[in-house]
């Protein structure tokens, strides 16, 4: 039988979207997410090892994206995997209103709630991170019907999903990962909305439309660092931006760098260390 490698990672701080964005540059077969730790999963006929991912933590630490990391390493058989990852992916009710489910879960809906069908995969965006659950929070508040849509670093198409589903007239998803391509475009095809959202594999700079009413992103601050001038080109003078994928710690560099390019701080969410931003161009 098929076995995997069954890699626990825990960094100091527990930055996901860092950490498994660098991870997925490896030939690895899954990724699980936890609140405190993630599960690397690596097949028996992949040439990745436990120090290739190690290699990958201390380039992390290295440029100050994180400050330590652990890992453990057991072997599972194939069945075991598929039953692990499948159990700890789970339906979640990140509001009253929106919740997340599996393909391979029951759920019953309540009246009026918005079913978003994700299958996570190999990409982000499963509603158990907070940054996401933060960023869903906001898009019920924020979108407005006729709305288009950017999502930024989108994953599992999830933001860009759920703003149509709260009445955005269109989106385009946006990441530069080929697993990110194909997970978005399934999830999408899922929810029944491929003639709604377009799912492309691009850097920002890529991307030739502009005047979308809403951009979110939920990625690292440095990213949104390097990003911002393109944000500012794409969005309309009255347009809405997200910003998420952020420590507490970042608020102040975030805030101050977005203001200086004509963003005014609506709202601010956090959850455990992590928050969100919302601002308005103006």
């Amino acid at each position: 039988m098929k076995t995997y490698k069954e890699i626990k990672i825990t960094t100091v701080p527990f930055d996901v979207e860092t950490v498994t964005g660098m991870l997925w540059q490896l030939d690895i077969d899954g990724i699980n997410e936890f609140d405190e730790y993630i599960t690397v999963f690596i097949s028996e006929n992949k040439n990745t090892s436990r120090e290739d991912l190690e290699r990958i933590l201390q380039q992390l630490v290295n440029e100050n994206f994180i400050e330590s990391f652990q890992t453990e390493e057991q072997t599972l058989e194939e069945k075991n995997w598929n039953e692990e990852y499948e159990k700890n992916v789970r339906v979640v009710e990140v509001t009253d209103r929106i919740v997340i489910k599996p393909s391979f879960k029951e759920y019953i809906p309540k009246p009026d709630q918005l079913i978003i069908k994700i299958d996570p995969k190999m990409s982000f965006g499963t509603g158990e991170h907070a940054t996401t659950k933060l960023v869903l929070q906001h898009l019920e508040k924020y979108v407005v019907s006729g709305d288009s849509v950017l999502d930024i670093g989108s994953g599992t198409g999830v933001l860009g999903i759920a703003c149509v589903m709260l009445g955005a007239a269109k989106a385009l998803c946006i990441d530069n990962d080929e697993w990110c391509l194909l997970n978005g475009v399934e999830n999408v095809k899922a929810n029944g909305l491929e003639n709604i959202i377009e799912v492309r594999q691009c850097e920002l700079k890529d991307v030739n439309e502009t005047e979308f009413d809403l951009v979110v992103a939920n990625i690292n601050k440095h990213i949104l660092i390097d990003i911002d001038d393109l944000i500012r080109d794409k969005i309309k003078k009255t347009g809405r931006l997200i910003l998420s994928g952020l420590l507490d710690i970042d608020e102040t560099d975030i805030v101050g760098l977005y203001a200086s390019k004509g963003f005014e701080l609506v709202e601010k969410s956090a959850l455990d260390e992590w928050i969100a931003l919302v601002f308005k161009s103006k």
